[in-house]
């Protein structure tokens, strides 16, 4: 890890093979050139799974973060997308509560500091007013949760739905829950996406300024009209430099390059290319 870099950058965990132990998965990080390793909780059973987790196999992986000398910042918490904190129906809503108080309390255990919360208040469901208000009921006694284990949870900004498309559309439930624990964690690639897709009248700048105070990090990824991954760098519409510069007006200073093994071939050179794209990008910003 560069000390003498102003800003640390992440990478997320599907960008290297599946099949690697978690301590492989850590060394190919760092060798990769990046300064901590992204968990995914997604939502299948295997990754679910790792939430229940005993001590002795928390210790392991903490183990491996040591062994590795790579740590475990942040985490991925897409598995919201299956159990969601806006779902209706008593068994939905007490499963979506559990594994948000086991993410909380897992992040607590492996020294993680920030969990991306998935900007929807359901997904396989139709939203309603109903769905809205359950997922503020349960958003606030998550927070709560979050307060008390000292860990932060940001929302991502999605652009398949419009739920929390936008930074000033998080920002509603930030304010709502009013936490120094709850904030924003953009992806800057779906922001350009979903301006474009959705047609809103304010530029990504103009909304990001939106969550002045509040953006604890961010994710930086490519996407181009309707596409939200697997666009190679600098092909798209995201606005890199424009919007890193303004996110490190803002204090940011963790980034986190979401990208995936869409080169098996040649995984760790192309895990080596988007590094040198990504450092590329912010060091343009940084050493200015």
């Amino acid at each position: 890890m560069a000390r003498d870099r102003q800003y640390l950058l992440g990478m997320y965990e599907k960008a290297v093979p599946a099949d690697l132990s978690m301590e492989e998965k850590l060394r190919a990080c760092k060798e990769g050139g990046f300064d901590w390793m992204e968990i995914s909780i997604d939502e299948t059973d295997e990754k679910i799974a790792r939430l229940y987790w005993d001590k002795e196999e928390k210790e392991k992986l903490k183990q491996a973060i040591r062994n590795s000398g790579q740590p475990i910042y942040t985490m991925c918490f897409s598995a919201q997308r299956k159990y969601s904190l806006g779902s209706l129906g008593q068994e939905k809503h007490e499963k979506a509560l559990d594994i948000m108080e086991k993410a909380i309390d897992f992040a607590a255990d492996i020294g993680i500091r920030i969990i991306q919360l998935g900007g929807y208040d359901c997904y396989y469901e139709e939203e309603s007013e109903d769905t809205r208000n359950e997922f503020i009921k349960n958003l606030k006694i998550a927070t709560k949760w979050a307060a008390r284990k000292g860990v932060m949870m940001g929302f991502e900004t999605m652009m398949d739905r419009e739920f929390i498309s936008t930074v000033e559309k998080g920002m509603e439930f930030v304010k709502i829950c009013d936490s120094p624990y709850l904030g924003m964690y953009p992806d800057i690639g779906n922001l350009a996406a979903a301006r474009h897709d959705f047609g809103y009248e304010k530029s990504v700048s103009e909304d990001i300024l939106t969550g002045k105070g509040h953006i604890i990090a961010a994710h930086l990824k490519e996407t181009n009209v309707g596409v939200d991954r697997s666009v190679p760098w600098g092909t798209g519409l995201t606005d890199y430099e424009t919007h890193i510069r303004l996110l490190k007006d803002l204090g940011v200073r963790m980034f986190n390059g979401e990208f995936w093994n869409d080169h098996p071939e040649d995984w760790m050179g192309f895990l080596k290319e988007s590094n040198a794209f990504l450092r590329g990008k912010l060091d343009k910003v940084f050493d200015d």
